[in-house]
């Protein structure tokens, strides 16, 4: 990511979980020339902060330690500092998954479709279809709707085969997908999901002390990948124009739980902050049901920053594998370029 500065355009973050009041941009051109606008679409792992309007969400970071690290303060980010999207420039793709706790991908859409229309009214149709043709549009979506039926009473899961259930997120995602295409957007960037059976909350929580991942949360994650991998192709033939990027988050993840030190990290399992075993237990901060934390000196020894979460320092790893990294089809600096 460093050197994206020296490329001939610049990234703004539009995240979509947040209306862009008209006043942001009635003064002046929007965005400014050479800059290309990016709409995030995701979970807590690239929440800015949105869930801190949301009243009934129990997933906030809006309070020390989150923050500690670059912002010196919390900015309901989930990491001690800058996320992915921040160095690039609570959701499921389900409604029902954590329903009034998070900003689901349906409502993350409806907010798209008002900032377009504000779009409209101060800039006019045709540069408004300019921007979002050129625009970046980046998901992180799925990782809730995986883990929210180990962690509550999530009847719907149990509704399903293992392989429709997958199905039905991954066809709610394609469904955004091609709304946003309708809408005039072409260039889209992924994140498959992680290993989530291997977290410090899975292995604390959910697998009840022992030293091994959630098995059948790892099969729900690469059953995932294959079929967003498998639909993404498919769109590539149905869409004319579409483009996109497939960064391989399980993978990154893994070799890093796996092996810390090669990435400069010394702790791969156990979270800066929290407590129990890993500290797994997601009470950082003292916020939430359980008070007890403990708080690591440096966050960027550890790979995860909280019980679900990576560090600022991994975040900026993920970040500039995604930019300029081995990401198929396209990196997204690639992508932009087109």
């Amino acid at each position: 990511m460093a050197n994206s500065s020296k490329s001939s355009f610049h990234l703004l973050l539009v995240y979509a979980s947040l209306l862009v009041p008209s006043s942001c941009y009635s003064q002046h051109p929007w965005p400014p020339s050479g800059d290309v606008a990016m709409f995030v679409f995701g979970d807590s792992l690239f929440d800015s902060g949105n869930n801190n309007y949301l009243k009934s969400a129990l997933g906030r970071a809006d309070f020390w330690p989150y923050g500690e690290t670059f912002f010196k303060h919390p900015t309901g980010r989930f990491s001690d500092g800058r996320i992915i999207p921040d160095f690039i420039g609570g959701a499921g793709a389900l409604v029902e998954t954590n329903k009034g706790l998070v900003i689901d991908l349906k409502t993350q859409l409806s907010y798209f479709r008002k900032v377009k229309q504000q779009l409209g009214e101060e800039r006019g149709d045709t540069e408004t279809r300019t921007l979002l043709s050129k625009a970046i549009y980046l998901f992180s979506i799925g990782s809730n709707d995986y883990v929210a039926p180990f962690s509550t009473n999530f009847s719907a899961f149990h509704s399903y085969s293992r392989k429709d259930y997958v199905g039905m997120v991954v066809g709610n995602l394609t469904t955004a997908i091609k709304e946003i295409y309708e809408n005039g957007g072409r260039r889209f960037g992924f994140l498959n999901v992680e290993p989530l059976g291997c977290s410090p909350y899975a292995r604390a929580v959910l697998q009840n002390n022992t030293r091994g991942c959630v098995d059948e949360l790892t099969v729900l994650a690469k059953l995932h990948n294959r079929e967003l991998a498998k639909a993404l192709k498919e769109l590539t033939g149905q869409l004319k124009g579409f483009k996109y990027s497939n960064f391989d988050f399980y993978t990154s993840l893994s070799e890093r739980i796996n092996h810390p030190s090669k990435y400069g990290f010394k702790k791969g399992r156990a979270a800066c902050c929290g407590t129990g075993a890993y500290r797994g237990i997601p009470s950082c901060g003292g916020k939430r049901t359980i008070k007890e934390y403990q708080l690591c000196d440096d966050a960027g020894e550890h790979l995860f920053f909280d019980a679900n979460h990576p560090s600022e320092k991994a975040n900026h790893q993920f970040a500039e594998l995604m930019w300029k990294g081995r990401t198929g089809p396209h990196n997204l600096r690639a992508l932009i370029q087109e």
